[in-house]
């Protein structure tokens, strides 16, 4: 029955494809080696796109099938229409078992309803809200890795998607669309997928560095122009703006290379560094304070050693601020994460100032940043790839901090004695310079266990400073001093 079911629908989808469609079917067969050229940038000679006028014929043309494997574009590149399409087309057709890659995807993921999980198995390389709780309840999955390391999924064969899924710039006179705010991993899956449909959007920036891609890299193009996905810049707490005074008097030196993520510490950070000059960023993702801090001069890049001159990022998600100042802006080079993260290019960048955040720390300076206890909540990301690349660095000036709120909403606090049961260790002790609270900077470089726990407990909440003594005495056999 379920074959005939599918049977039936497919023969309904199929009618509904326009005969000027029709012809794009002969792109469903993808390339030989002598005819696919899998450089992005590189057209491959007589070939175009097939355009269809929906996303719904685009995923029909392309044949989705059971036990496939398809790699999504995340971030604001999220195609949001072709994911609807996607699960529409796989539910009516009973395909089963398709194995969905992604990092973190904005909007609705309606694949990864309980209902739809004999259809679709997300695969998180990095969790996003909208497939948290699917993964917690075994209806979906993902990958502990480091962010730079994603992409050789792709490159090395792990991962062999065949369709990919993705959001790019309209063509320009030459062919050339844009991937836009994130490159992250795109092009790598890209350049290693059977087939390609790509949602084109006049709201996607044009962006440059690894961004362009060439048309006849896209075998479906459906045109659908629709605002990207917004996170407005939102006022800080009293805690945040104080966790972001005590680093941008401190920790970030005139002429530092920056690396922060989104969110209010960093909106708080970025806030506060209107007096410093020539300050460059290096990071995987940024938001809309840099376009503040770039407009008032204090963003230059000109003590930068590599890319001077220029900001680098490799995916991003912000207001439509931000998207107007990333379109066809030169000043900004969007690259590859394997090569944005990657340590030893980290390293390089003068006064390397790494902020990242964490869910929890214990009195001898591990971190906790992808799960709550045995519960996953987001993923490696590029922490340790850039906490790593700013403890490395070659001039002996980076400064790799972890910034976080002494106490969680509930008035629980983030320091521990030891991590919550079953937490992963994101960052390890060894490796962490600074943590930062609104308390005050916690220095622990070269610091014993005992100092350390000193440190921490001084950043902790007054609350709870007292009862982490007494663990600490528990778990040491000394009591912390510096």
């Amino acid at each position: 029955m379920a074959a005939l079911k599918r049977i039936t629908s497919l023969t309904r989808a199929l009618a509904t494809i326009t005969s000027t469609s029709r012809p794009c079917l002969q792109h469903a067969t993808r390339k030989t080696f002598f005819t696919y050229v899998n450089e992005p940038s590189m057209p491959i000679p007589d070939k175009k796109p097939c355009w269809l006028k929906t996303a719904d014929e685009a995923i029909v043309q392309a044949e989705l099938d059971s036990d496939q494997v398809v790699y999504v574009q995340g971030a604001a590149a999220t195609p949001v229409e072709l994911l609807r399409a996607m699960t529409d087309y796989g539910v009516s057709c009973d395909v089963r078992n398709v194995r969905l890659y992604h990092m973190h995807l904005e909007g609705p993921a309606p694949f990864a309803k309980p209902e739809n999980a004999k259809h679709f198995r997300s695969i998180s390389l990095f969790i996003g809200g909208n497939v948290r709780s699917a993964v917690n309840t075994g209806n979906a999955d993902c990958v502990p890795i480091f962010l730079h390391e994603i992409p050789r999924l792709f490159k090395e064969g792990y991962v062999k998607p065949d369709i990919s899924l993705i959001h790019v710039s309209p063509p320009d006179e030459k062919g050339y669309c844009s991937f836009g705010t994130s490159i992250d991993c795109a092009r790598s899956a890209v350049s290693y997928s059977k087939r390609v449909i790509a949602l084109v959007n006049k709201y996607m920036p044009r962006t440059f560095g690894d961004a362009l891609i060439h048309e006849s890299h896209l075998d479906f193009a459906v045109e659908h122009h629709i605002p990207l996905p917004v996170h407005p810049m939102k006022a800080p707490s009293e805690a945040e703006q104080m966790i972001g005074k005590h680093i941008a008097e401190n920790l970030v030196a005139n002429g530092a290379t920056l690396q922060l993520g989104i969110g209010s510490i960093p909106d708080a950070i970025l806030s506060l560094l209107g007096n410093h000059k020539d300050l460059g960023i290096h990071s995987e993702m940024f938001s809309d304070g840099v376009v503040d801090l770039v407009n008032k001069g204090c963003i230059t890049n000109n003590k930068k050693t590599i890319h001077q001159g220029r900001i680098v990022g490799s995916f991003c998600v912000g207001s439509e601020k931000l998207y107007e100042f990333m379109d066809n802006n030169p000043f900004i080079e969007m690259l590859a994460v394997d090569y944005v993260n990657d340590p030893r290019i980290i390293a390089k960048q003068p006064k390397m100032t790494a902020i990242n955040s964490c869910i929890e720390v214990d009195i001898t300076g591990q971190i906790c940043a992808d799960s709550i206890g045995t519960k996953m909540y987001s993923g490696f990301g590029g922490q340790l790839d850039f906490i790593t690349g700013a403890a490395m660095s070659e001039d002996r000036q980076g400064k790799p901090i972890i910034a976080l709120q002494s106490v969680t909403s509930k008035g629980q606090s983030k320091i521990q004695p030891v991590l919550t049961s079953g937490a992963g260790v994101v960052t390890n002790r060894a490796v962490v310079r600074y943590v930062v609270t609104e308390q005050g900077i916690a220095s622990l470089f070269g610091k014993s266990l005992q100092q350390r726990a000193y440190e921490l407990i001084q950043v902790a909440h007054p609350d709870h400073r007292e009862a982490l003594e007494k663990a600490a005495f528990e778990r040491l056999k000394v009591m912390p001093a510096p």
